[in-house]
């Protein structure tokens, strides 16, 4: 089952059960994957990656947006924000740890033969591809500037 399928079912019971908050979230998922499939005036399929790259957008935005509420002290606005991230991050595969992150990236650098920061382009590119939904780019970015010695 797709993740957009299983939105769709997710949005079902949401509104069976009366989760209000839940279903916001998952129908602001449902609406991106709509408008990612009409992009360019042709409906067509979205693949499972473009899939995990929407959701992870959807979640950075939520945190970004609960980032800046907290800052300004609006707990009002950002308790939802984040409760949002939460659902809508429920479906990325399981985040790798610090330390995988550490293990594949340092492996990457290898074979991209990098030895120092001017190569962080094409180790940011390698690993953004084989990384994709498993880490944010922001986390990758610290792990590559750390192992090129930054």
């Amino acid at each position: 089952m797709s993740i957009f399928d299983q939105i769709n079912e997710d949005i079902k019971k949401a509104m069976l059960a009366k989760e209000k908050e839940k279903l916001e979230a998952l129908r602001a998922v449902k609406a991106a994957f709509l408008l990612a499939k009409t992009e360019g005036g042709v409906a067509s399929e979205i693949t499972a990656e473009k899939e995990l790259q929407i959701i992870q957008k959807l979640v950075k935005q939520r945190r970004d947006a609960a980032e800046i509420y907290k800052a300004q002290n609006r707990q009002d606005l950002y308790e939802p924000e984040e409760f949002q991230a939460g659902i809508i991050s429920a479906y990325l595969p399981a985040q790798m740890s610090e330390e995988e992150l550490k293990t594949v990236i340092a492996e990457i650098i290898k074979e991209q033969n990098a030895t120092s920061l001017k190569d962080m382009g094409k180790v940011m590119a390698a690993a953004n591809a084989k990384l994709a939904g498993k880490s944010d780019s922001k986390t990758i970015s610290g792990v590559v500037k750390g192992l090129l010695g930054v």
